[in-house]
């Protein structure tokens, strides 16, 4: 027993000692608080997310600010011996199995030496938009630029860029360049240094693929967004989308906008901006929300926003919440109806699908086992409509 609990002293969880930092000077070397960890380790280290073999080890994994080329190390008290069977996960190895061979330096000072050379760095591709961040007392300023495969100098970059990827999105995958239809937007921070030099560091991005709609259309698909730990909560998020939503808007090719397994953070996001913008339009004023979800507005959001109509829905019922008067019970008691009926549409189907088996003479007792009675089904849909309308609540609380 002794033994083994010795052994728990060498299982490490990866969350806790992967140590990742952007590095604008040498003097962020020695910078803990500019620290940050992963939010996944899975795709690495496997489910448990854990590392065998080491005592008091730290994984650190260090990106110049601009260009990002890589650092990869690892400190630790003591190692477990090989032996009984038990050998020490290689760390390098794995982590190292995401990086492309040669982008990435084992040697701190061979790192360091790269950091004159993001003095140099620009960012790739076309500027199409800027943000500018108060915070505490000072002015922050974002750039956003246009690129694909064929900007020169991208796809090495977006090699190392991308990485990023496995440690923050959940069960992600590197996407294959060699595919025209991949668009890009990157964000970079622009800076002053203590030199009054003006440089550039890398924020996040965001990927689209562009699909094909018979017979002369196309059907944009947000694919991947990352806002770097450092730059969250300033509103980059946002700005993504935005900047997406002015490239494709006045496209007449251009039927709608998806986007690939949202997140909950990126659905709240989208959700504050298509409020914001639909509830200029026409269709979306109070006097006529109040009458139904009409195909009105989902023609004018499409047109205006490229909002698809799943989306649409979304956002009338948002915005309808908003101007309902919740101590009226009768109107109040006509939103929770309607927003239940669409809530329950996916159970009515599935209902109806399995009467039709049965009629046709199929044994279901396996498939409807985990069907809710009329009871449990009341109850569910009461849980899903209450914590639908506390996420709307917390937009209408944003915009407001």
């Amino acid at each position: 027993m002794a033994q083994l609990n010795q052994l728990y002293d060498y299982v490490a969880n990866a969350l806790e000692v992967v140590e990742m930092k952007l590095i604008r000077d040498r003097n962020d070397i020695e910078d803990d608080s500019i620290n940050f960890s992963p939010e996944f380790a899975h795709q690495v280290f496997g489910e448990n997310e854990s590392i065998f073999g080491y005592r008091d080890l730290k994984v650190r994994l260090y990106y110049t600010a601009g260009a990002l080329n890589m650092y990869l190390g690892c400190k630790y008290s003591s190692r477990v011996d090989e032996r009984d069977g038990l050998k020490a996960d290689d760390v390098t190895s794995k982590i190292s199995q995401l990086l492309t061979s040669g982008c990435y330096f084992t040697s701190i000072d061979e790192f360091c030496s790269k950091l004159g050379k993001d003095e140099s760095f620009v960012p790739f591709g076309e500027m199409v938009d800027a943000l500018t961040v108060t915070e505490g007392g000072k002015e922050r300023h974002f750039e956003f630029y246009s690129c694909d495969a064929n900007t020169p100098g991208f796809v090495a970059f977006h090699t190392r860029m991308q990485t990023f990827v496995m440690w923050f999105v959940d069960a992600a995958s590197y996407i294959d360049l060699d595919d025209p239809q991949w668009m890009f937007y990157v964000c970079y921070e622009k800076y002053t240094n203590s030199e009054g030099k003006t440089l550039y560091a890398t924020v996040g991005y965001t990927t689209i693929y562009v699909y094909y709609a018979y017979p002369e259309h196309i059907r944009p698909r947000i694919s991947q967004m990352l806002v770097l730990p450092p730059f969250q909560k300033l509103g980059i998020g946002s700005k993504f989308i935005q900047v997406i939503y002015n490239r494709f808007k006045f496209d007449d090719k251009v039927i709608d906008i998806t986007v690939e397994d949202p997140s909950d953070e990126f659905r709240r996001i989208r959700n504050v901006i298509d409020v914001r913008n639909c509830q200029e339009l026409a269709s979306f004023s109070p006097d006529k929300i109040k009458n139904g979800f009409t195909s009105e507005m989902v023609k004018e959001a499409t047109k205006s926003f490229k909002i698809n109509p799943r989306q649409c829905r979304i956002i009338y019922e948002i915005l309808r919440l908003r101007c309902t008067n919740v101590n009226d019970e009768k109107e109040y008691k006509a939103y929770r109806l309607e927003v239940k009926k669409r809530l329950n549409v996916n159970h009515h189907k599935q209902v109806n699908d399995f009467q039709k088996l049965e009629k046709a003479g199929q044994d279901i007792s396996i498939l409807s086992a985990g069907i809710p009675t009329p009871e449990e089904r009341i109850e569910q849909l009461k849980l899903e409509y209450k914590e639908l309308e506390e996420e709307y609540q917390r937009i209408i609380d944003k915009i407001n």
